[in-house]
């Protein structure tokens, strides 16, 4: 089964390592990564939407914050737009330092054919993507910069307040409305990526800024990495209002694998089982129908089920749904074509 997956964070991981060492061994398949070349070979992923996230400074390790019976994370302090720009600026060198390096093994895509392409050949294909917009300035002089080097997906905020958006706090129990919308900036930006026809992720948006989005934008929504409130009552994941108003713009929402967001005790655990990730794809499937539900795995972002433990294990995750009733052509659509599908009603090449 091919995967494209919708969220991972190979490229932070990278980023913070000063040495070449995690660079080569994504390369060699020697890696402590979730993702490296011979995991996707391994477990038939195949592309995905290549994450840069600027850190914040001293935000650590969440999971030891986020695995008893409740929590409520401050906000991190939001960060400045020259330190955004220089880790973005940083991390997408990676990326396209990645793509020479491989010798075929990794192919930075920037339209759906591209993509296609890739996965034909064998060739991973890498999606840029953006996830907390600090390093584009106000005036959006940057975005532009960036969608010229291959940017094709912003998700806004992370889980901080920048000049565009509010974050949603890693909270739970908590519903998603946990501050104000859209501020100017952040409405500017969504028409600005309208036009240019750059996807607007809404993973780590607030519920007033999702709804504000959903008023200003002519594209469907999407959320790569998000999961159902019904079942997992953290801030992170949409409420069945919201999945509703994704169904009705024939948008799409990606699995998060990230346990926090899947067990009902909201707890970064890797003791949850692959049924827990089918009742939330049940879920999804029951709001968002077949052609709106994909994958957001958050490899190498977050504590993930030890039945999958890394891009090789993928294939444990489709047996599962196979055995519960799943169809291959829903798998299908599941693994990859919903995403290609989303993708091409969005972008404009």
């Amino acid at each position: 089964m091919k995967v494209f997956d919708g969220h991972n964070d190979a490229l932070l991981r990278i980023y913070q390592d000063p040495t070449p060492t995690t660079f080569q061994a994504f390369l060699d398949g020697d890696s402590q990564l979730h993702i490296d070349l011979a995991k996707a070979r391994a477990g038939g992923l195949a592309g995905g939407l290549f994450a840069i996230f600027p850190p914040s400074p001293m935000a650590g390790d969440l999971s030891d914050r986020m695995s008893g019976r409740g929590y409520d994370l401050p906000l991190p302090t939001p960060l400045a737009h020259p330190a955004g720009a220089d880790a973005t600026v940083a991390m997408a060198s990676i990326l396209l330092r990645l793509e020479a390096a491989s010798k075929g093994g990794l192919t930075v895509c920037r339209s759906v054919s591209e993509i296609e392409s890739a996965m034909a050949k064998g060739s991973l294909a890498a999606v840029l993507h953006i996830e907390g917009a600090e390093a584009i300035d106000p005036e959006l002089h940057m975005l532009d910069v960036l969608f010229a080097a291959g940017l094709r997906s912003v998700g806004m905020v992370w889980s901080r307040n920048n000049h565009f958006a509010h974050g949603v706090p890693m909270r739970f129990p908590s519903t998603p409305d946990t501050g104000e919308g859209l501020l100017e900036p952040g409405k500017r930006l969504v028409k600005r990526c309208n036009e240019l026809g750059i996807l607007l992720d809404l993973s780590h948006l607030n519920e007033r800024g999702f709804w504000d989005v959903a008023e200003l934008s002519d594209a469907p929504l999407v959320a790569t990495h998000s999961n159902a409130h019904l079942l997992c009552t953290v801030s992170r994941n949409l409420t069945d209002v919201q999945l509703d108003a994704v169904a009705a713009s024939r948008g799409v929402v990606g699995l998060n694998f990230a346990t926090a967001f899947l067990r009902e005790d909201g707890r970064m655990d890797s003791d949850t089982p692959l049924d827990t990730m089918r009742r939330h794809l049940d879920a999804l499937l029951e709001r968002l129908g077949e052609e709106g539900v994909a994958l957001g795995s958050d490899f190498d972002g977050a504590t993930i089920p030890d039945a999958i433990g890394s891009a090789a294990g993928l294939p444990a995750l489709f047996e599962h749904l196979s055995k519960a009733g799943y169809g291959d052509a829903l798998l299908e659509r599941i693994a990859h074509r919903n995403w290609l599908s989303v993708l091409g009603r969005t972008w404009k090449a």
